[in-house]
């Protein structure tokens, strides 16, 4: 005769510093967002919503995506953050290594999987692979450096 034991497990949501990489990740997202809409428009209208299978121009659709997008890589910036404790203890070093973070951003999800990802959905504005392009590189580093900056603000 077989008896069960039924056991809880807590999680708690109050350790780490994701809520710091939320609004490090939105606050990096907004300022990435505004200069995407002056500089590259075309792809917060129409090849972000197409990842997602939107027909465009969805401009409010592109940007909240984009938004989310933004949210969640600022959550994995925790993450790794959480790996170095002490590396939101001063805004500088961690401007540095938001900036760092958004090259690898960008070289990762900008440069290779965008593409690949666009071209799978059948999107006709696909970008080569590789996807090298200067405005998207200085726009995620942008995206990196108000990422780290928050991130220490709100972390400590």
């Amino acid at each position: 005769m077989a008896t069960e034991t039924a056991t809880t497990t807590g999680v708690s949501i109050e350790t780490g510093n994701w809520k710091a990489g939320v609004a490090g990740g939105l606050g990096g997202a907004l300022v990435f967002g505004a200069m995407m809409s002056v500089l590259t428009p075309g792809v917060l209208e129409m090849a972000i919503p197409a990842m997602y299978g939107v027909g465009g121009p969805a401009g409010a659709v592109g940007w909240v995506i984009h938004m989310s997008h933004g949210a969640v890589i600022g959550v994995v910036f925790a993450g790794v953050a959480n790996l170095r404790p002490g590396l939101g203890d001063s805004i500088g070093s961690s401007l540095g290594v938001g900036a760092g973070y958004g090259l690898l951003v960008w070289i990762a999800l900008a440069v290779i999987a965008m593409p690949v990802w666009l071209s799978a959905v059948g999107f006709a504005g696909a970008p080569p692979l590789p996807n090298i392009g200067v405005e998207s590189l200085v726009g995620h580093v942008v995206y990196g450096t108000v990422l780290g900056g928050v991130y220490a603000a709100v972390a400590n």
